[in-house]
């Protein structure tokens, strides 16, 4: 029989869960999905493949998902920047939209998926690609320059706490510690 459990190190599990917000069966159930997006050659060594990121972005729970590329590209440790993952990014990615990972954790890591030129802070066009990408990108769904502009500017209103012009990781925190959904909606679950 020996499932997808017997191809994960006993002493590696023990360690993904000290080192995730994953419980025993959690981790088993990533890395038999993980396995799955595998060719069937490549299963055996699943903690020391890549998965592409065309793969990844097979999983129904990220399919749905408007930031899909902006966290395969947080979540990669790829060197070549193929946002492709590894099977400690996968677990690195469901770890922190568990359930049981922290508000700060959370919200760190959303920063960094809404930080699309990856500059450290949230700027207008930053905030504008955040706005489509939650609006949607149709003709019909798109907000005027007009009604984009209002949003940016009652966004940095409310957030940004220094007056700079843009929102960085602490104001962001800030905001998100006054929002008791996000916790919650942050997530995804196999």
């Amino acid at each position: 029989m020996g499932g997808s459990a017997s191809l994960l190190p006993r002493e590696a599990l023990g360690e993904y869960q000290e080192l995730t917000f994953l419980s025993k069966q959690e981790i088993l159930l990533a890395y038999k999905r993980f396995s799955e997006l595998l060719p069937k050659e490549e299963r055996e060594n699943a903690c020391s493949a890549r998965v592409p990121k065309s793969q990844i972005l097979t999983l129904p729970e990220l399919q749905a998902n408007p930031f899909q590329h902006r966290i395969c590209r947080v979540f990669s440790t790829s060197d070549n920047g193929d946002d492709s993952m590894s099977f400690e990014d996968f677990l690195d990615m469901l770890s922190v939209f568990s359930n049981s990972a922290t508000s700060d954790i959370k919200s760190h890591y959303a920063f960094r998926i809404f930080d699309f030129d990856d500059d450290g802070v949230l700027d207008r066009k930053d905030l504008e690609k955040l706005v489509n990408c939650l609006t949607g990108q149709g003709k019909e769904s798109r907000l005027s320059n007009a009604e984009m502009e209002q949003l940016i500017q009652n966004i940095l209103e409310e957030s940004d706490i220094d007056k700079d012009g843009t929102i960085n990781l602490s104001e962001f925190q800030h905001v998100v510690s006054r929002s008791p959904d996000f916790t919650s909606s942050f997530r995804i679950i196999l």
